[in-house]
């Protein structure tokens, strides 16, 4: 629901505590969602200093290590806004597909412990996520795994590899393929809009 007055000024304040380049995208122009984000996490983010130095509004019930190293559309904020989410990304890049949906207490993660000196870390490998992923409450995503598009990972997951082909339902520890997705034909594409 567009609240003109709330919005105005969220334009106007909002610039001066997050990069403008993340204050756009269907939750600050289709909605006022995104506003009531800034203003929701302000005191805890840029105040308490948890998340300060992302630049755009996080929920202080999450964490992110890096803003340089996560690579995502806007249109996707709400994925920064839930609870519990871990983005562990200071050795390597998270490529977050446009449309993707992260649920909560997922954690994403880059680089694991050195097993024989656990105060070190191993060299941080990326994740990619495909477009219009979604992935289940509670899963855990390690590193160098790469998701291809419209893949589904079912809640309590750990994707220890990578299922780069897409359109299929992939769940369990470690994650294994359960169900393939049928692809939309042309005609259907037309019809409808896949989520």
């Amino acid at each position: 629901m567009e609240r003109p007055v709330f919005s105005f000024f969220s334009k106007l304040i909002m610039p001066l505590f997050y990069d403008k380049k993340f204050l756009r995208g269907r939750w600050f122009e289709e909605s006022s969602l995104g506003w009531t984000w800034c203003w929701r996490n302000l005191w805890m983010q840029k105040v308490k200093g948890i998340n300060r130095d992302i630049p755009f509004p996080v929920s202080f019930r999450n964490e992110v290590s890096s803003a340089e190293n996560l690579i995502f559309d806007p249109d996707d904020m709400n994925d920064f806004n839930a609870f519990g989410c871990y983005f562990q990304n200071f050795a390597a890049k998270i490529v977050i597909g446009k449309g993707s949906y992260i649920a909560p207490n997922v954690g994403l993660v880059t680089a694991n412990h050195v097993l024989t000196d656990l105060e070190q870390h191993q060299p941080g490998k990326d994740i990619v996520l495909g477009k219009n992923c979604w992935i289940g409450m509670n899963s855990t995503v390690l590193p160098g795994v790469v998701l291809g598009d419209h893949t589904v990972v079912g809640a309590g997951s750990v994707v220890t590899k990578s299922f780069p082909a897409g359109w299929q339902v992939i769940a369990g520890n470690p994650a294994k393929v359960i169900r393939k997705l049928e692809k939309p034909t042309e005609n259907e594409n037309q019809n409808k809009t896949i989520v």
